[in-house]
């Protein structure tokens, strides 16, 4: 029997088999969510009259006892149940009989389903936000730990100027605090509470939804019960964005890593169990981990545009296709999760190369540098510029690669700005604290 279902109907097999879809599957991810938002639902009736307090008192400690149960892993959905919303009220009645029933007053599956995600997104994206902490912070680490040690900057992937281990690390640091304040922006989206909006056209009864956002420490409400709905996906969709951006940045760093580890670049190693062989070339070091995390993530980076395809000509109000959301969202969140692990796993290993810019090979890296020598010595910029290409064009330039380079502003090889950087990083951390 479904929620919706009255006596006299009866649903075709093939019917409900194509229209719940995968939704069993993921519906046991929201259920600890679809628990707290029904203790928060029920204390709320009580405190309006449309629950007694004693009821809803019991409700509210057999809705912990099931917590409790899905905590321990032994919550499951039963031969026959539709969804985890309706096994929560089947337990639920069952533990305190008519009393269950009353639960749904004043609350759609709708704006139940709508506050489930919510929180579980909430609760996701807090933990990739720890996930992208670790990762920052082992940046940071290592790019101080190498800052001195150069290596070849390129553009168009030609040899281009030094850059150095600690700029390079750096940069993806810092490249992590603008992914993680656009993945704020969803946090603050799913930090809104939608109980109450009903259907999407709120009801009749004397609910008190700020206290609902209250009792499940929502940082707000969606105030009009035709946007809650209407956020329904969109959230998703948001949340989406942050994550494509996050992989997008790990991929780069994944491409970055099996460029430099490759034999002719020769820039970086790790310790042998993290790579992989061959099973005819025993000299091979493959760099196994890091292919996958480029190739998850630029999956990943599609995410947002599957989404924008799957709602994009729905009109307001609730439609079925919004329960495609979790297929495509959920898995990717855990996939995001493993690649950003597996990248600080790797880069807690990583071994650098010392002295590659005295290699012969390397010279041209240093004509900016022979330039910017003479600018100093009040040679005008061009001239300088002039000088120093006619000696490459010529063969005779040099350069001597083993003496400091001045590089001090801001942002520079002697000048990475970590501290800042940091400082950055704290203040879209504090977003996530509203």
């Amino acid at each position: 029997m479904k929620l919706w279902q009255k006596d006299s109907t009866a649903v075709s097999a093939q019917i409900e088999h194509f229209t719940v879809g995968r939704d069993r599957e993921f519906d046991l991810l929201l259920a600890p969510f679809d628990v707290q938002g029904s203790i928060a639902h029920v204390t709320m009736l009580g405190e309006t009259g449309l629950m007694t307090s004693g009821e809803s008192m019991r409700a509210v400690q057999a809705l912990q006892e099931i917590a409790t149960e899905i905590e321990a892993g032994t919550f499951e959905l039963e031969e026959g149940v539709e969804d985890v919303h309706s096994q929560v009220e089947l337990l639920l009645t069952r533990r305190i009989g008519d009393i269950g029933k009353k639960i749904h007053s004043g609350r759609s599956r709708n704006d139940q389903v709508a506050v489930d995600i919510k929180l579980f997104l909430r609760a996701q994206i807090l933990l990739l936000k720890e996930d992208v902490r670790a990762l920052f912070q082992v940046l940071q680490l290592q790019s101080e730990r190498h800052k001195d040690v150069l290596l070849p900057g390129y553009t168009h992937l030609q040899l281009a100027m030094p850059s150095s281990f600690g700029l390079w690390l750096g940069a993806y640091a810092e490249s992590l605090v603008d992914d993680l304040a656009l993945l704020a922006a969803a946090y603050e989206l799913a930090n809104k509470n939608p109980l109450g909006s009903g259907a999407g056209y709120g009801s009749s009864l004397p609910l008190n939804r700020r206290r609902t956002t209250e009792l499940l420490h929502f940082g707000d409400l969606h105030y009009n019960s035709v946007y809650a709905q209407m956020g329904r996906g969109k959230t998703e969709r948001f949340t989406a964005i942050g994550m494509s951006t996050l992989a997008a940045t790990v991929g780069r760093l994944a491409m970055d890593c099996c460029l430099y580890l490759n034999q002719n670049f020769d820039f970086i190693s790790f310790p042998s169990e993290l790579t992989t062989g061959s099973s005819i070339m025993p000299h091979k070091k493959n760099p196994d981990v890091f292919e996958l995390v480029r190739g998850k993530c630029n999956r990943l980076q599609s995410v947002p545009n599957e989404l924008a395809l799957l709602l994009g000509n729905l009109p307001s109000g609730y439609h079925r296709e919004l329960q495609l959301t979790k297929e495509i969202l959920f898995p990717a969140i855990n996939e995001l999760r493993t690649c950003l692990q597996m990248t600080v796993l790797m880069l807690e290993q990583l071994q650098v190369r010392d002295g590659i810019l005295l290699d012969e090979k390397y010279r041209y890296v240093f004509s900016v540098e022979a330039v910017n020598s003479l600018v100093n010595a009040g040679v005008p910029f061009r001239e300088a510029y002039r000088r120093v290409g006619n000696d490459i064009e010529a063969g005779n330039f040099q350069y001597d690669a083993s003496q400091p380079l001045q590089h001090t502003h801001e942002g520079s090889i002697g000048n990475l700005c970590t501290a800042e950087i940091r400082e950055a990083f704290e203040k879209v951390l504090a977003r996530y604290d509203s």
